[in-house]
This record gives C-alpha cells, structure tokens and sequence, in this order.
C-alpha cells in the first residue's frame, strides 16, 4: 500500500503520518529525513541533492522522486510506504505517477487531513522552541511549567520567525496554493479521502484508519 499524506502547516502530518505508518507497519518516509539519510550514506543522489541545498536551492523533482524510488526498493518499504512531505506540488504529482508506473506501482490513497484556517493560525502561532534542548511548547495544549522557560532544562523559550502570524498567513497561502491543484488531481482519480483533522492525536489517528479500512473495503 502507498498512501501520501497531505495537510497544512499544523494540521498533524507528520505526527499522523508515523503513527499510522507504525501501526499499519508501513515504512514512513518524510522528504526531510530520507534528504540527510541519503547524504548521511554519501549516495550519488544524495551528494546531487547536497549540492543545491548548500546554495540554498530547492532539490529539483527529477533528483527528489529518483530518491524516492531508490528508498522504496529498500527492504523495509516491502509492506507499504506513507509519503510525508511529498509531493507539494502538481509537477511533482505527475513525476512521481509516472516514475512508479514504470515500476508497476501506484499511489492507493491519500490522506488529506483538513484543519480550518482559524485553528492553523492557533496552533501555529502558539509554538514555543527551548533555545538550549529544543523542546517544543505550545501555549495552549502544552504550556510549559514557569512561563519562558523550559521544564527540562530552565532554558530560555523562544518563537520562531516561521511561527509568527504574520509569516504563518503566508505559508498556509503559498501552502493552500500549492496543495488545491493536488486535492483536485487526486479527487478525480478517486483516491483523495477526507479526514477531520481536529480533535486528539487519537481521535484524528482514528478516523484515518477508519478512512483507509473503508476505502480498501471498497476496492475489494
């Protein structure tokens, strides 16, 4: 099975992304991760992707599904794959359609966990960073002990530039841009489902899960 997640800065992707994937003993690729795992390796395509990454450059698609496809031919992505992070865009939809076709695969679903725009913006913009350890906060669902500081190591806690509103609005605008060509591409196919991404990790976890029974359920 091959399931892409798709969703919005501070929709629960990533989160919703390895759960699942854990629970559905599937292999969880974030585009992120498999980037500095490859150049961790020093592959061919990881060193290619090093190269545009240090100038600053966005990695280009034909380098980004090449690796995708060399990491689904490792032996753990034998049961299934969630894709997290990719693709963003419609050019990077029809390169991946296309490069699995040649290997007799293809995308079964994807996921597209919906979060109204008023609850991005509070979830987002209520993030606070540990300048020493890094751990996360949130002022609302994970406030930490003494306000400014960090429960862990007393370490000052800060708010990133990409967490404030004003640069929050634009993400989700650049975001929801990116993605609705994505959503339109893949409720034609027939294989975008709808998941409400409000509620606890669980909740959410729960109605993907049922999402994904039903739509198997269906194909049978």
């Amino acid at each position: 099975m091959y399931v892409i997640f798709l969703g919005a800065p501070g929709a629960g992707k990533g989160t919703q992304a390895a759960e699942v994937a854990k629970e559905l003993k599937l292999a969880h690729i974030a585009t992120g991760d498999m980037f500095r795992d490859a150049q961790k390796k020093g592959t061919a395509l990881g060193l290619k992707a090093k190269e545009y990454m240090e100038k600053g450059k966005l990695v280009p698609d034909e380098i980004t599904v090449a690796m995708l496809l060399e990491r689904i031919a490792a032996p753990d992505c034998r049961q299934g794959v969630i894709f997290d992070g990719f693709p963003r865009t419609l050019a990077q939809t029809e390169a991946l359609d296309k490069s699995l076709v040649k290997q007799s695969k293809a995308i079964d679903k994807v996921i597209f966990i919906k979060v109204a725009e008023e609850e991005l913006l509070t979830r987002l913009s209520g993030r606070w960073i540990c300048r020493q350890c890094q751990t996360p906060y949130h002022e609302v669902t994970s406030p930490p002990k003494i306000k400014g500081k960090c429960d862990r190591c007393s370490g000052e806690l800060y708010q990133r530039d990409d967490d404030k509103p004003t640069t929050i609005k634009e993400r989700l605008k650049v975001f929801f841009a990116q993605t609705a060509p994505l959503i339109d591409y893949y409720t034609r196919t027939g294989k975008l489902v709808e998941v409400n991404g409000v509620g606890t990790v669980e909740e959410v976890q729960k109605g993907i899960l049922n999402a994904l029974k039903r739509r198997s359920a269906g194909r049978k």
